[in-house]
């Protein structure tokens, strides 16, 4: 059992922290805001099955990736912002497309403090608690790295309670799950469950169509950020976007060659299995590869642009000769759709690429606008995925 106690004001702490260079007033606790109950201690399981001890509701949160703002928002829908005091600066990076709609809607987004990673080395942890978090969110993968760094024994020392989440190893186990940790943290279990239920819904109007009708499933070829480098053959394993083909009624040609969720193919792999469609997920990445291929697709993409830079990848020599080839059956789709609790969009519009005529009548867009006007505080704007060849549903 890992159990961690509330930041205490002894003599014996404040010499700990003084090790870490921090001062006697970054330790002293947030004063409680007069209109809230005193947080109770309460004990929580995160995603590692780790039983931590967090005062709930917590106040001041530290994201160990921006992106988590993608829940946050839809249960702190008034303010996103009000907890969050520190986060990484990934979605700064990887989606300023939504960052920027935020930024619109809540300036004080630019004042929250950023950090680097758990996973790269980069994190200041003498920042962060200087932060005075009541609890800091991390994805499971920075669980070794933290674990080298001995930083939960640090900020234990302190009473800073660490839990994992995990919208990105194994999303359709452990994003449910991930949901309602959150919502149990945030005192908002009610929010957490009707989103929950809202994702299950708008996913089973896929699985069920699909599980009733036994569909012939077509060979997909996922390439993962597109774009992101210029290597080739980035995929998925049988999870994550390579699990939402499967969910969607195609065969992802990746599963029985990447064990895990993510790995890499060679050119020839893709070529002997003669994909009939290609998905390449990919996102505005201009700050990491200025001019690359990626293709812009988000928020507000600019369409004509994105089907335009999506037109190079039928050059790509893993794809020559390929099925795909025949009709232009290349897409591309939002590549964060991997990393929150939206995925239910990406196997829709997966479903609708695969299978026209079945999902004729499912509109992804309509979806995700629904979810946008009942969960979050920013407005929808379309732009996530383009085609080069929509393919049509017979009369």
């Amino acid at each position: 059992m890992v159990t961690v106690f509330r930041r205490t004001r002894t003599l014996a702490a404040l010499l700990f922290t003084g090790l870490l260079g921090l001062s006697l007033g970054s330790l002293a606790p947030r004063e409680a805001l007069a209109a809230d109950p005193a947080p109770a201690l309460s004990t929580v399981t995160d995603l590692l099955g780790r039983k931590v001890k967090v005062h709930l509701p917590v106040r001041r949160v530290i994201l160990g990736e921006g992106r988590q703002l993608y829940l946050v928002a839809a249960l702190d829908t008034q303010n996103p912002l009000e907890r969050i005091v520190g986060w990484r600066k990934d979605l700064i990076q990887s989606d300023p497309d939504t960052y920027g709609a935020y930024l619109r809607k809540f300036p004080a987004i630019a004042r929250i403090p950023t950090f680097g990673g758990f996973e790269d080395g980069t994190f200041d942890i003498e920042q962060a608690i200087s932060q005075r978090p009541d609890v800091i969110i991390l994805n499971i993968e920075a669980q070794h790295a933290t674990e080298d760094a001995r930083y939960i024994e640090k900020l234990d020392a302190l009473g800073i309670p660490v839990v994992y989440v995990d919208f990105r190893n194994n999303p359709m186990q452990n994003t449910e799950p991930t949901m309602r940790l959150f919502g149990q943290l945030f005192g908002k279990q009610a929010q957490a469950e009707a989103l929950i239920d809202f994702r299950n819904q708008q996913i089973r109007r896929v699985t069920d169509v699909i599980e009733a009708r036994h569909p012939a499933r077509p060979n997909v070829f996922i390439e993962r950020i597109g774009g992101y480098t210029d290597d080739c053959c980035l995929s998925f394993g049988n999870e994550n976007f390579g699990l939402f083909v499967e969910l969607a009624g195609g065969n992802n040609i990746a599963k029985g060659i990447i064990p895990t969720t993510f790995g890499q193919l060679n050119a020839e792999q893709v070529i002997v299995a003669n994909p009939d469609q290609v998905v390449v997920t990919s996102a505005n990445w201009e700050a990491f590869a200025p001019g690359g291929h990626w293709v812009g697709v988000g928020p507000g993409a600019d369409m004509a642009q994105a089907r335009r830079k999506l037109a190079w990848y039928t050059q790509r020599p893993a794809y020559a000769g390929i099925k795909a080839q025949d009709n232009q059956a290349f897409h591309a789709i939002w590549h964060q759709f991997y990393n929150s609790p939206y995925q239910f969009v990406a196997i829709q519009q997966l479903a609708k690429w695969f299978h026209p005529d079945l999902f004729a009548d499912l509109d992804p867009d309509a979806a995700f606008r629904e979810l946008h006007e009942r969960f979050l505080p920013v407005p929808y704007e379309p732009g996530y995925f383009v085609s080069l060849h929509a393919p049509q549903a017979q009369p």
